[in-house]
């Protein structure tokens, strides 16, 4: 039986869990519906998956590559809502709490470094690449059934792994 690498997008499960939760409030005032959604979705993964190995990726603020390469990169998207950004760092304490390392790199976003730590494993024997995200867009690394996206099909709970055939069944 291979062994389970789990790559998770972050920040792509941090906005999911932000957006699919109603606001909620720490004693001390702090928001933390992502944080919760976050460590929901966190915990979830561990039971459903059973990973042998975790690493998590996440964006840093500022432009990519792909802003210099396309200046129009994502001119259309709005900025991070403070409430958002502002759970980040606790998400990255949660990951740590668990002992999980997590990578992020000035000019790259998370799904960069996914991809290439994508293509730098699935070269291993008997590995199996997991990759947990909201974005859909990670679609086009799966590979057979030896990389595969575990993603939410709806709110954070309701979950799906894609395949290959899953993908062209898409």
């Amino acid at each position: 039986m291979p062994k389970k690498l789990i790559l998770i997008d972050s920040n792509a499960l941090v906005h999911r869990a932000f957006h699919a939760l109603p606001p909620l409030k720490s004693p001390a005032g702090i928001i933390t519906n992502a944080i919760y959604g976050f460590s929901s979705t966190l915990l979830k993964m561990l039971k459903d998956l059973e990973p042998d190995y975790i690493i998590a990726a996440y964006d840093l603020p500022g432009p990519t590559f792909r802003h210099e390469a396309y200046e129009k990169y994502k001119i259309h998207r709005a900025k991070t809502p403070e409430e958002l950004s502002s759970q980040i760092p606790y998400t990255k304490k949660v990951l740590e709490s668990f002992g999980i390392p997590s990578y992020e790199m000035k000019g790259y976003e998370a799904d960069d470094i996914i991809g290439t730590l994508t293509n730098k494993f699935k070269k291993e024997k008997d590995l199996k690449i997991i990759i947990v995200t909201g974005d859909l867009d990670t679609l086009q690394l799966v590979e057979g059934k030896e990389v595969v996206v575990y993603t939410m099909k709806r709110g954070l709970s309701d979950t799906m792994i894609y395949d290959e055939e899953a993908v062209k069944n898409r």
